[in-house]
């Protein structure tokens, strides 16, 4: 057999019958497996996993007709073939899934907020980690984000069963092609209210390992504390405050209308009386200086305009880095959990039609 060399150190070979194969291959690149192989007449491309084409050389003058701009194997899964999900589940079984909401913010901001944020931490995560997500699941547990009947808001809510049963079949699914550990990740708070007895029953049934990664939001906030300009008393992690307008301002500062952006508006219900307080969105109410009463209340029931938060001193600046902040925690907890041996002990999904 005759070797070429065609570029550096890439080499095919040519056998008595034309027909060419690799004979050797060390180059810097992401991968080191080999390329394959078409020819045209007398062109020679190869192909790299994760790459279109890396090279098109002419035989045999070695001459190189172009040089191809790598192109990044796909992280979401919508934009993978099959092909592309089984090589992603030869080199991890961690996937990312983010959930979203569709509610009511303040009137500068979109309803889709909690859902950009999350598919904004996600998107840079999983290219740290080196790790596939899904699609991002745009609505959530939004019950009390509605409104009142007939006024317009546009809030979309899934009720608590739906949502989980939503939840588990997406995971089922996950698990029965080859994902042992299930990343839920999501920046609206009240869809972990629900999640628990979904999160367990996957364990239980599958072995597999479900984990809800909260973006630090609302009164979570210590990871990106420093971060931002607002003072406690300002509720900088909660709607439409501090944070999340300056994450839209980065991600998506087309959606950001700051000329409709009010002064936070939060109080106790007025139908409860003087002697209650509510400082924030958290779902318990003060009363005689203790926090530790819950009552299902309405959004629109203790903020007036759903800005709970400060939204005039926040920038693009300080949403890049808090997406980076983040993104990089999450990043780092799926580097430790790629480390975790998680024996799955059943993948079927049976009752996958009803």
């Amino acid at each position: 057999m005759k070797r070429i060399r065609v570029h550096g150190n890439q080499s095919i070979k040519r056998d008595k019958e034309g027909q060419l194969t690799i004979a050797s291959i060390s180059i810097h690149m992401r991968s080191r497996v080999p390329p394959s192989i078409s020819t045209n007449t007398n062109i020679i491309q190869l192909h790299y996993k994760g790459m279109d084409s890396a090279f098109i050389f002419k035989y045999p003058t070695r001459s190189i007709l172009k040089v191809c701009t790598p192109v990044k194997r796909p992280y979401n899964i919508l934009e993978c073939s099959y092909i592309e999900v089984q090589e992603w589940l030869k080199e991890t079984d961690v996937i990312l899934i983010p959930i979203g909401s569709c509610e009511k913010h303040g009137p500068h901001l979109p309803l889709g907020t909690d859902s950009f944020i999350t598919l904004a931490v996600v998107e840079k995560a999983a290219e740290k980690a080196n790790v596939p997500h899904t699609p991002l699941l745009p609505y959530g547990y939004s019950p009390h984000h509605m409104g009142e009947p007939g006024k317009g808001v546009g809030s979309v809510t899934l009720r608590g069963r739906t949502f989980r049963y939503l939840i588990y079949d997406i995971a089922l699914s996950l698990i029965y092609h080859g994902f042992n550990k299930l990343v839920f990740v999501s920046h609206h708070g009240s869809n972990t209210k629900v999640m628990d007895d979904a999160l367990r029953d996957i364990r239980y049934r599958t072995g597999a390992l479900p984990v809800w990664y909260k973006t630090p939001t609302e009164r979570d906030i210590k990871l990106i504390k420093d971060l931002l300009k607002s003072s406690p008393e300002e509720a900088p992690g909660w709607h439409s405050g501090e944070e999340e307008t300056s994450v839209l301002m980065y991600y998506r500062p087309d959606l950001v209308k700051m000329e409709r952006a009010q002064p936070r508006s939060i109080h106790a219900p007025k139908w409860l009386g003087e002697k209650f307080v509510k400082t924030d969105g958290a779902p318990t109410i003060e009363f005689m200086g203790s926090e530790n009463i819950w009552i299902p209340l309405e959004h629109h029931e203790y903020s007036d305009n759903a800005t709970i938060g400060n939204p005039f001193i926040s920038s693009p600046e300080t949403g890049r880095a808090i997406v980076e902040r983040i993104s990089t925690h999450l990043a780092e907890f799926v580097k430790e959990l790629k480390k975790v041996n998680v024996p799955v002990h059943y993948r079927d999904f049976k009752e996958r039609a009803f």
